[in-house]
């Protein structure tokens, strides 16, 4: 057990074909044990050289693993065989983290692994716990009776928040989206409903408001609202799994846009339709509008457009794609999308 390759899932065996192409007699495994995701590479030459080359050269490769020790997969063995490498890998200045994949029954879970490792390797290098951001990772890849035990590197890993980063949340939990109904055949109307739905609710905004602007049949608006709430509550769903921090349901209100935009007087609104500006244009009115804290709406029109009376009591109207049209459900999140990446470059700068 030489080198560990995670793949998407059904690639194993192409991968591995790959893998042979780069090295003449490498004893290559695809879906070991029947683990789908896993390419094992038992015997090989210069595994080190290998494993650049499989990064290099094999892109259904999505992660590369060299160990540097094989142990049986008893916990005690493990937590020798780690601080040993570890002492040779990880300076006493340097943050490490402890990350274990189990396949197969043990007598022990992945925590204990990390929890025992840890400890002992703190104990013996000096060096700090860094769950987050370490330096350095002791991956612990367990299959059946072995143990592959590798360092990596902690500041090169893939992650989706890092100490770089700053989260979006805080921006779109202040817009509120106010969205004109699409009405008309049930069917359009409710897919229509769940397009849009799905959009606002993978921005997490602080509303969206339903509001016609005058009197609309009421079975085509029951549909077109079912449709909202399948389509925030499939995302929701999904956020709900798949997130480490709670998510938050969007809410849906109801209210007449003229009586709407009134009782808002005072709040920052924003319009989106073809007479308005480019957004470059605008920047900095943009900026101004989202330093001044409050809720900041966004009107969006559907087959109607939003009526030109309320241009004049908006703070800006605003052109996404000048000589597009945009669909009625992307709209929106093509708005968010836009303002946010805008801003975010202006504030970087």
């Amino acid at each position: 057990m030489e080198i560990l390759v995670k793949t998407p899932l059904g690639l194993e065996k192409i991968a591995a074909e790959r893998v042979r192409e780069l090295e003449a007699g490498v004893e290559v495994v695809a879906r070991p044990h029947g683990y789908e995701g896993l390419v094992l590479i038992e015997k090989c030459g210069d595994k080190y050289r290998l494993a650049r080359l499989i990064e290099d050269e094999v892109l259904e490769a999505e992660r590369v693993i060299a160990f540097e020790e094989v142990v049986p997969a008893r916990i005690e063995a493990i937590i020798d065989a780690a601080v040993r490498v570890a002492e040779g890998r990880v300076s006493r200045d340097e943050s490490f983290a402890v990350r274990t994949v189990r396949r197969g029954r043990h007598e022990f879970t992945s925590v204990d692994v990390n929890a025992k490792v840890g400890a002992r390797i703190a104990a013996s290098i000096g060096a700090a716990v860094n769950l987050d951001y370490p330096d350095k990772i002791v991956q612990v890849e367990i299959l059946q009776d072995r143990a592959g035990i590798s360092i990596l590197d902690g500041r090169a890993e893939w992650r989706k928040m890092d100490r770089d980063k700053r989260s979006s949340l805080p921006f779109f939990s202040r817009v509120s989206i106010v969205q004109m109904p699409y009405l008309g055949p049930p069917e359009g109307a409710r897919q229509i409903g769940g397009r849009i739905g799905r959009a606002v609710q993978a921005y997490e905004v602080d509303e969206l408001v339903i509001a016609p602007n005058k009197a609309v049949d009421a079975s085509e608006l029951v549909v077109f609202l079912q449709g909202i709430e399948e389509g925030i509550e499939s995302r929701y769903q999904v956020q709900k799994r798949s997130y480490s921090r709670t998510a938050r349901r969007v809410k849906v209100l109801v209210q007449d846009l003229y009586q709407l935009v009134r009782e808002r007087s005072g709040e920052s609104l924003i319009v989106f339709e073809p007479e308005g500006v480019e957004i470059r244009r605008i920047v900095n009115k943009l900026r101004d509008i989202f330093s001044r804290g409050g809720r900041v709406n966004l009107l969006f029109g559907s087959r109607e457009g939003i009526p030109k009376g309320i241009y004049r009591r908006a703070d800006l109207v605003i052109d996404l794609a000048p000589e597009i049209t945009l669909p009625t459900e992307l709209a929106a999140p093509a708005a968010l999308a836009e303002i946010y990446t805008v801003l975010s470059m202006e504030t970087q700068d």
